[in-house]
């Protein structure tokens, strides 16, 4: 296998095609940003004026698009999915709802393609180092044969099992723990603002105590400063989350500490927050305790994710 088609060369995308780039594999690139399509031609790829040309005779095509939305709209309406070879995988990567992951991969089954559900967990930073987790559901046989293109972009390929839709679950459950962790800290940050407790000796004290977690340590500190760099936006996880509420409709199962952490993420994002980085979910609860910086001004910094 060395042709591998790539859409959607965003923040994480970009670093993810380049690392296939770097292992050998011929990339045919296309982003509806046409700089950034230009930029991974510099590097050595094929830049495809659309999602067709991108899977016009790929063995494999990743989709690293934002939601299962633009992944239909790639595959079907933009003609991805016809143009590539009979017999090829299509690789999604992007987090979406687990039942719009199963519908997608009938669809593409259908069309006599393979489909592989492949999130990832990691960030940015392991998209640029290659470090990411992935959680690959599909047959066995598939995965494997599908292991080095997978293996370029994530030291950690897990088999998640057999049926697509059963890795976008693993995911949410990630996101799950993640997006409520992170509330969480804001939510213990606040109370101890509320009697004046100083938030950096706070935070020392529970970085090595038994309620630290590597949320804390990582958005901790960053809840502490005024206007911090991003690393994942409000509204990431206004989406994630919601993905996570969804998937408990669709199996039935209670998730009341995620929707809180919903709301709060939400209620940030509203004020027109939601491209500052995630941690900033604390800016809800200073505003509803009325600490911190709620007693200052709060506007759209004009950052974006």
């Amino acid at each position: 296998m060395t042709i591998v088609g790539f859409i959607g060369l965003g923040s994480m995308g970009m670093p993810m095609a380049n690392n296939l780039l770097a292992k050998g594999f011929a990339v045919q690139g296309f982003d509806v940003r046409g700089d950034s399509v230009a930029a991974l031609a510099a590097r050595g790829a094929r830049p495809a004026a659309s999602a067709a040309a991108a899977a016009a005779g790929a063995d494999a095509l990743v989709l690293m698009v934002v939601n299962a939305a633009q992944a239909e709209q790639a595959l079907f309406a933009d003609g991805a999915l016809e143009a590539l070879p009979d017999g090829s995988a299509v690789i999604l990567m992007a987090t979406c709802p687990p039942g719009a992951v199963a519908a997608l991969a009938a669809r593409v089954e259908a069309a006599g393609r393979r489909f592989v559900d492949a999130p990832v967990s990691g960030g940015v930073v392991g998209a640029v180092a290659g470090t990411l987790s992935i959680m690959a559901a599909a047959p066995a046989a598939v995965v494997e044969r599908l292991r080095p293109v997978l293996a370029a972009m994530g030291d950690k390929v897990f088999h998640v099992g057999e049926r697509p839709g059963q890795g976008a679950t693993v995911k949410t459950v990630n996101q799950l723990l993640c997006g409520v962790h992170i509330a969480v800290v804001a939510e213990a940050f606040a109370l101890a603002a509320k009697v004046g407790v100083d938030l950096d000796i706070l935070l020392e004290i529970m970085s090595g105590s038994a309620a630290s977690s590597w949320m804390l340590k990582d958005r901790g500190p960053r809840m502490l400063q005024a206007d911090p760099g991003i690393t994942s936006a409000v509204d990431i996880f206004v989406k994630d989350l919601g993905i996570v509420l969804e998937a408990g409709r669709d199996t039935k199962a209670a998730l009341p500490l995620a929707a809180v952490a919903h709301q709060m993420f939400l209620a940030t994002s509203g004020r027109g927050e939601g491209a500052m980085d995630d941690s900033q979910v604390i800016r809800s609860y200073h505003a509803l305790n009325g600490t911190g910086q709620a007693a200052e001004p709060i506007g759209n910094t004009g950052q974006t994710g």
